[in-house]
C-alpha cells in the first residue's frame, strides 16, 4: 500500500476486534506521526468503504470487513469494465484449482471431514436445491482446506457475484456428473495428489461449461 498514513490506520485496524472504538484523534494523530487533515481524510475514506463507522459523541469504531461487503463493488466495476460472466467463471476457476492444489498439502482431518460430508449430503438427495445447497458446502470447505485467508477471501467476495451461475441451470439430468465430480475432487485431496486434484477442479468445470453451453442453447431455440 503507497499510501503511508492509510496503510499504518490499516495496520492498526487489524489488531482490533470489530466493535472496538479507535482511540481518540489526538492519540491517533501522535501514535501515527501524521496531521490531523490527513487522518481524517483517510478515516473518511475508511468509512466510506465501510470498514469504519462514526457515532456522534461516542467516537469511531471498527466494523470489520467481510468480503461480502466488496461483491456490491465488484459488480459495478463488472459493468463499466464490461467483463464478462465467463471471465469471472475463469478467475472463479483459477482459485478453486489453487484451493484444491494448496487443500491437498494443508487438509486436516476435520477439513477433510467436512469435504466428505458434503459429498455424502450430494449421494443422499434427488433434490435439486438440497444438491445445489451441498455444492455451495463443499466449495467452502474446499477452500477452508487449502488454509489460506487470500484464497478463502477472494472466493467469498466472488460468491454473490456468481451464486445463481448453477441456481438458473436445470441439473435434473446430470445429478450423476455432479457427484462424480465432486467425488473425483475429493479423492484427490485425500489422496493429497495435487496433479489429480487440479485435473478433477478442470473436469468440474469442463462440465460447467458444456451445462451453461447446453442451457445456452436451448434458449435461444425457444425464442425462434
Amino acid at each position: 500500500m503507497s499510501d503511508t498514513a492509510l496503510s499504518s490506520i490499516v495496520d492498526l485496524l487489524v489488531t482490533m476486534k470489530p466493535g472496538e472504538r479507535l482511540p481518540s484523534e489526538r492519540e491517533l494523530t501522535q501514535k501515527l506521526n501524521v496531521s490531523r487533515n490527513t487522518l481524517r481524510d483517510r478515516i473518511g475514506r475508511l468509512e466510506s468503504m465501510g470498514a469504519l463507522s462514526r457515532k456522534e459523541r461516542q467516537g469511531t469504531f471498527y466494523t470489520g470487513v467481510q468480503a461480502e461487503q466488496t461483491s456490491d463493488v465488484l459488480m459495478l466495476s463488472l459493468m463499466f469494465h464490461q467483463m464478462t460472466l465467463e471471465s469471472l467463471i475463469s478467475v472463479r476457476h483459477a482459485l478453486e484449482r489453487q484451493a484444491a492444489i494448496e487443500a491437498c498439502a494443508n487438509a486436516t482431518g476435520e477439513g477433510l471431514k467436512a469435504l466428505e460430508i458434503s459429498v455424502q449430503a450430494m449421494n443422499q438427495t434427488e433434490n435439486g436445491e438440497e444438491l445445489l445447497d451441498a455444492d455451495g458446502s463443499f466449495h467452502r470447505a474446499l477452500f477452508a482446506a487449502s488454509a489460506s485467508p487470500s484464497l478463502l477471501f477472494f472466493s467469498q467476495m466472488l460468491h454473490s457475484t456468481l451464486q445463481g451461475t448453477l441456481r438458473h441451470l436445470t441439473l435434473e439430468k446430470d445429478f450423476e456428473t455432479m457427484r462424480d465430480v465432486h467425488t473425483q475432487i475429493l479423492a484427490a485431496v485425500k489422496a493429497r495428489d495435487t496433479r489429480a486434484a487440479s485435473d478433477a477442479i478442470d473436469a468440474h468445470f469442463a462440465w460447467l461449461h458444456e451445462l451453461r453451453a447446453s442451457e445456452h442453447e436451448a434458449e435461444d431455440t425457444r425464442q425462434e
